[in-house]
């Protein structure tokens, strides 16, 4: 451990982001396999409630004192986006090829971009809304519409990625008031509570070996999820989080290795268009972002001199 925190803090998160989406990627396949057996719905439950029964030691340690919030219904509106995002990203892993699948959920940051500029009023310049365009065009390279082997269900990933992005600009206003600790706190609760409701009216025992799976899901979707917390408290996203396109090559390994499914050459093409877009939007928000916060210093700065009494020399 000593070691680890020896290593410069971007290089820490990059690595704690690649063991985050190979936790990821290994809580899909035991999604795919748990779906073989249970309902959708169930392994949904199943998802949040041991991620939840895990997070209860560190809920516990922070203090349920501290986990107190004036936003309540926006967190149970972002659990309820959250929710239906999980419910259609699993039927995703699911029903269509997984490195596939992984290839068009990474359209999550795209939809942000235009839910920060329609929904947000985020002032969004010409090149980012160029390296959006250039995102969906890798989509479309994906699921070449109007050839043979087109399918409707191709529109799922993308689906749950449009309600990723909801999420994402749920929690963006949160974060302004709440603490990411009580964000997580009652996301957990309510998404718990609310894919119990659906999993009641299709609940069916699990046999032992699904029982290992959805228990394996749950935690160590969690954990990847405070891999990702710990990696970005650390160092900025806009160096870690291209390491998070690491999934597709790690869901094409799995998949393959599980199922025999193997890529093809436009799951590739069209995930790397993907990517670099994203990852293009990704540094040019750290940019403005940077910039914005030198000019606030810059301010900062100037304002006590001009404030200064005269004649003090």
């Amino acid at each position: 451990m000593s070691r680890f925190k020896n290593i410069p803090a971007p290089l820490q998160g990059a690595l704690l982001v690649v063991l985050a989406t190979f936790g990821f990627s290994v809580m899909n396949l035991l999604v795919r396999i748990a779906a073989e057996e249970l309902p959708l719905f169930e392994v949904t439950f199943f998802r949040n409630f041991f991620a939840f029964v895990f997070m209860l030691p560190w809920m516990h340690k922070i203090g349920f004192g501290e986990l107190k919030t004036k936003h309540l219904k926006l967190h149970f509106l972002r659990s309820v986006v959250g929710i239906s995002a999980m419910v259609v990203w699993f039927a995703s892993v699911s029903w269509l090829p997984m490195a596939q699948a992984v290839a068009l959920n990474f359209t999550v940051p795209l939809f942000a971009t235009i839910g920060a500029a329609l929904i947000l009023k985020e002032d969004v310049k010409l090149r980012r809304w160029g390296a959006t365009i250039m995102g969906f065009v890798g989509v479309l390279v994906i699921v070449r519409p109007g050839f043979g082997d087109f399918s409707p269900l191709l529109f799922l990933p993308v689906l749950a990625a449009l309600l990723m992005a909801g999420s994402v600009m749920i929690v963006k206003t949160l974060t302004k008031t709440d603490s990411s600790s009580v964000t997580v706190f009652y996301t957990t609760i309510f998404m718990t509570l609310l894919s119990l409701v659906p999993a009641i009216f299709v609940w069916k025992w699990p046999s032992t070996e699904v029982w290992y799976a959805v228990i394996g899901l749950g935690v160590i979707g969690a954990i990847s999820n405070l891999l990702i917390t710990k990696a970005l408290s650390i160092a900025d996203a806009s160096a870690v989080m291209p390491f998070d396109y690491a999934r597709l090559p790690f869901m094409a390994l799995m998949a393959f290795l599980a199922f025999g499914e193997i890529p093809d050459i436009w799951t590739w093409i069209g995930g790397g268009i993907i990517a670099c877009s994203a990852i293009y939007i990704a540094q040019r928000e750290a940019s403005i972002r940077k910039k914005a916060a030198a000019q606030l210093s810059n301010r900062d700065t100037v304002k006590p001199a001009s404030n200064a009494p005269q004649g003090t020399l």
